[in-house]
């Protein structure tokens, strides 16, 4: 497995690592075994970076983490690199976009971070990142509560998910910023508006959520059948009609075009990403171990530029039908263009 650093000087990892949100509910029901058999799948795959968060199920990906490091000891919890979020509040109403409010301020950062820690069972997080920034918080400020958390001795590098290019300039003047964590792929290329650049002028890595597309890119993409089963997919732009028959139709080519080369769809799409930067890497979730297999062959691949010109002509820029996000999603990611 390849290796590739958190931030400039920073920790060297697997050029893929693990989204865990996968070891949540969040896209179908799961278990501690499931979440355990793809973390032993990674370990021997060379797959050492995690990365969770206080929200996914409510504590339930963290515990999971937690648990396999707890049965397998220390040599597990040395060889993996743990990153955790927090700076998502949710309702009443529970975990729906349209309950949630972001809180930066440094006692509930300093407070999630101690959940988090223990229930992952370590005393110090490799990265920790603010998961969405509080818009009306100055993020100068925010900046100075993640240089005392590492200070302190409860992270050892810090980052922020969905920011601003220009957010991560002013945040990195206070404090190095290891990490900014968007999603990025075939199918979302906003990135290259600027995030791309700005994090490899400052040495940040780019770490690329639902870099398949959440499972557009795969040769067994979400039916509609399926979508019904997953509340925050039912009502996303991209997977109802009639944008999900067409999304269907412009990744046939690309599955076409990946069988034709000889590689699993997932596994060519994550090939893509490593490509566009060495500051880039892709953290696909999955609970199958069979399609974490897939995804790990991608890291193996080294695309040619004629192989790269290819899949971009079967999946040009913009191709996708639909927003990511719908307007209650886009609550806390900040846009930038």
């Amino acid at each position: 497995m390849q290796t590739r650093r958190i931030g400039r000087d920073g920790a060297a990892v697997s050029a893929i690592g693990i989204g865990a949100m996968s070891f949540s509910d969040f896209y179908g029901p799961t278990d501690e075994a499931a979440s355990h058999a793809i973390l032993d799948t990674s370990l021997a795959h060379g797959v050492t970076h995690i990365d969770t968060s206080n929200v996914y199920g409510a504590g339930k990906s963290e515990n999971a983490i937690g648990s396999f490091l707890k049965a397998r000891g220390s040599d597990a919890h040395d060889r993996f690199h743990i990153a955790t979020k927090a700076g998502i509040l949710h309702g009443a109403g529970g975990a729906g976009a349209g309950d949630r409010r972001f809180d930066n301020s440094r006692a509930h950062l300093t407070s999630e971070l101690e959940g988090s820690l223990t229930r992952l069972g370590i005393e110090c997080v490799d990265l920790f990142y603010v998961h969405r920034r509080e818009a009306d918080r100055p993020i100068e400020e925010v900046a100075e509560t993640l240089a005392g958390l590492v200070q302190a001795g409860k992270a050892r590098a810090v980052g922020f998910s969905e920011i601003a290019p220009s957010s991560l300039r002013r945040a990195h003047a206070v404090c190095p910023v290891a990490a900014v964590q968007s999603e990025y792929s075939l199918s979302t290329r906003a990135p290259e508006l600027g995030l791309v650049q700005t994090c490899a002028e400052l040495g940040t890595s780019l770490v690329a959520f639902s870099p398949v597309g959440r499972g557009l890119l795969t040769d067994r993409p979400p039916t509609a059948e399926k979508i019904r089963d997953i509340p925050f997919l039912t009502n996303n732009p991209r997977f109802v009609a009639p944008n999900l028959a067409a999304n269907l139709a412009a990744t046939d080519r690309f599955r076409r075009l990946a069988a034709e080369m000889g590689y699993p769809a997932a596994a060519l799409a994550i090939a893509w990403l490593l490509s566009r930067g060495s500051h880039v890497i892709p953290i696909p979730g999955t609970r199958s171990v069979r399609h974490f297999e897939e995804l790990v062959a991608g890291a193996a691949l080294e695309l040619s530029a004629a192989e790269i010109a290819r899949i971009e002509q079967v999946l040009p820029v913009g191709w996708a039908h639909g927003d990511r996000y719908t307007e209650s999603q886009w609550a806390g990611p900040e846009r930038y263009s």
